[in-house]
């Protein structure tokens, strides 16, 4: 939070890296935090993340998505785009989405091989 308010305090940012526009900019940027909500949330990164942590990662990302739009607004020339907010949140989205489906993914492979290795136990 603090890299991406240092960066809405500059002016005039430097030119964005080939490809990657302003909008892809700021998804990339709140994917990253994002990422770093659900894993705090979930208390770590190989804790299972819940539908409710995913969420909550999400609104919080967002939710400072619009404070970083306050903010631009009183630097000049910088300007508040409401459009700005919707790539956070699809960036901070994309990546809770990710996790939390990992997170699924993980859980059933591991309830798999304990229900196997219980067959196997008991010679089924």
């Amino acid at each position: 939070m603090a890299f991406i308010f240092v960066l809405s305090s500059i002016s005039r940012l430097p030119a964005l890296p080939a490809g990657l526009t302003d909008k892809s900019g700021h998804a990339l940027l709140y994917c990253g935090l994002g990422a770093l909500l659900v894993r705090a949330r979930a208390g770590g990164w190989r804790r299972p993340v819940t539908r409710g942590i995913a969420v909550t990662a999400v609104v919080a990302a967002t939710a400072y998505g619009v404070t970083d739009e306050i903010h631009q607004h009183f630097v000049p020339p910088r300007q508040s785009e409401p459009a700005d907010v919707l790539a956070d949140a699809l960036g901070a989205a994309a990546a809770a989405g990710a996790l939390y489906a990992y997170s699924r993914a993980a859980e059933a492979k591991r309830q798999r091989g304990c229900g196997a290795e219980a067959e196997r136990r008991r010679g089924v």
